[in-house]
C-alpha cells in the first residue's frame, strides 16, 4: 500500500454508465469488504426533462477498513462494468473547496489584512458615502440641522 493511503477508506469510481446505479456499484463493489455507504452524486437537472435523473459519470464508495478499499482499487481498476471501463481510486478531498488556512476566513489572517484593508477613515463606509452625495460643509450642516424625532402631548 502506497503511503499516505493507509487510513483511506473511501475510493473513486470514474468511468460508470448512464444504466448504473448504486445497486449495481454496491452488488459490484460488497465482493471486497463491508460498504458503509455508496454515493453517486447527481449531475445538474434538465430543466426541459425534470422527471430525467442522471449522474455526474462518478462514484463514491466507503468501506469499513482500509484494507477492503484497497483491495477493491486493486481488483476493479481498468475493469469494464456493463461494457464501459472504470477507473477505480482514492477518493481525495476537492482542494478547490477547503479554506486556504483551516476553517478560518481569508480576512482573518493578519497577512490579508495589511495588504488588502484599509484604515477606517479611508475605507469609504458611511461617512464616505455622505460625504459623496453632498459638499463636504453641506453634509456636516445636514447632520447638525437633523433633529431627532420627540415625543409631544
Amino acid at each position: 500500500m502506497e503511503e499516505g493511503t493507509k487510513g483511506k477508506k473511501t475510493i473513486f469510481i470514474g468511468g460508470i454508465g448512464d444504466d448504473v446505479d448504486e445497486t449495481v456499484i454496491y452488488e459490484h463493489f460488497a465482493a471486497f469488504g463491508d460498504i458503509i455507504e455508496v454515493q453517486l452524486p447527481p449531475a445538474p437537472a434538465n430543466p426541459s426533462k425534470p422527471t430525467e435523473i442522471k449522474h455526474r459519470g462518478f462514484a463514491f464508495v466507503t468501506y469499513s477498513s482500509p484494507a477492503d478499499a484497497q483491495d477493491a482499487i486493486d481488483n476493479m481498476d481498468l475493469n469494464e462494468l456493463r461494457g464501459r471501463v472504470l477507473k477505480v481510486n482514492q477518493a481525495k478531498p476537492m482542494k478547490s473547496l477547503q479554506p486556504p488556512d483551516g476553517n478560518r476566513a481569508i480576512w482573518e489572517s493578519e497577512e490579508w489584512l495589511q495588504e488588502f484593508a484599509k484604515p477606517l477613515a479611508q475605507s469609504g463606509g458611511v461617512q464616505g458615502r455622505t460625504a459623496q452625495r453632498a459638499p463636504s460643509g453641506e453634509a456636516e450642516e445636514q447632520a447638525n440641522n437633523e433633529e431627532p424625532d420627540a415625543m409631544e402631548e
